[in-house]
């Protein structure tokens, strides 16, 4: 059973203690292909290391979170820029807009998230998207800029159906990781309505842990309690959906 995590921040300095073991467990249990999200310029290094340290099973994005976005982000986009020309990676990621801690750079976010996916199609990548209390300012963006080869991962989704159909319009996978899990998640509840082939599986580790682990560190190993939780949702087995996900991730990244 090959187990794919889409989105996992392994170089975090949340894993500078552990980083070697919290990796091993997770390929212990089954996770072979660790997809990892760009934040800004002052991780690609550690995020290079840790490439090179595990070899055939990291796989790297460059992007700029929109969380990262400030007076000097254009230099952070000829960063990311530079390094999808000098490096192989397999998705302009992680992307988009997020209003939820403060809405003084949206004008910028907005700029950043465009320019991004017009370089995302122009290196024929996918985008792997961050949406956070911005599900109006993302879908204005991906109606202007759909078609022309735009395909990725909605991360992190925690939207309605509506939401996630509209999502899949624009030939988006949905990234389902622990907050399926929550009691107050709401997503559980209408997933079985939205064909598997349009699912992978992520952690956004450290972030959102799943349950029973909420509000402790996340770790790609706990993808498998998210595996679970979608097993049950979809009334299938563990390998099936391992299967059908894993599948899912090769077709968005190539890889």
């Amino acid at each position: 059973m090959i187990i794919t995590d889409t989105h996992t921040h392994l170089y975090s300095e949340a894993f500078d203690e552990d980083r070697k073991e919290a990796i091993e467990k997770a390929i212990d249990l089954g996770v072979e292909r660790f997809f990892i999200p760009a934040i800004d310029s002052s991780y690609t290094e550690s995020m290079l290391a840790l490439e090179k340290d595990f070899p055939g099973r990291m796989f790297l994005m460059s992007g700029l979170h929109p969380t990262h976005v400030n007076e000097n982000f254009e230099q952070e986009l000829l960063h990311v820029e530079e390094m999808l020309e000098k490096h192989t990676y397999y998705a302009v990621g992680e992307i988009g807009i997020d209003l939820y801690w403060e809405k003084k750079y949206l004008k910028e976010q907005k700029i950043a998230f465009k320019k991004q996916i017009q370089l995302a199609k122009r290196k024929n990548l996918p985008i792997v998207i961050h949406c956070r209390d911005a599900f109006d300012e993302v879908f204005e963006v991906l109606e202007e800029e759909k078609g022309n080869g735009l395909r990725g991962i909605f991360h992190c989704f925690t939207g309605t159906l509506e939401q996630a159909k509209k999502a899949i319009s624009y030939n988006m996978k949905l990234g389902i990781g622990g907050v399926v899990t929550f009691k107050n998640g709401k997503i559980d509840t209408f997933l079985k309505e939205i064909e598997l082939k349009h699912i992978v599986l992520e952690t956004d580790s450290p972030y959102l842990a799943p349950t029973p682990y909420r509000g402790k560190r996340n770790e790609s190993a706990y993808i498998i309690n998210v595996l679970e939780k979608m097993a049950d949702v979809y009334g299938v087995s563990n390998e099936e959906i391992a299967l059908v996900t894993t599948n899912n991730s090769r077709e968005v990244f190539g890889i």
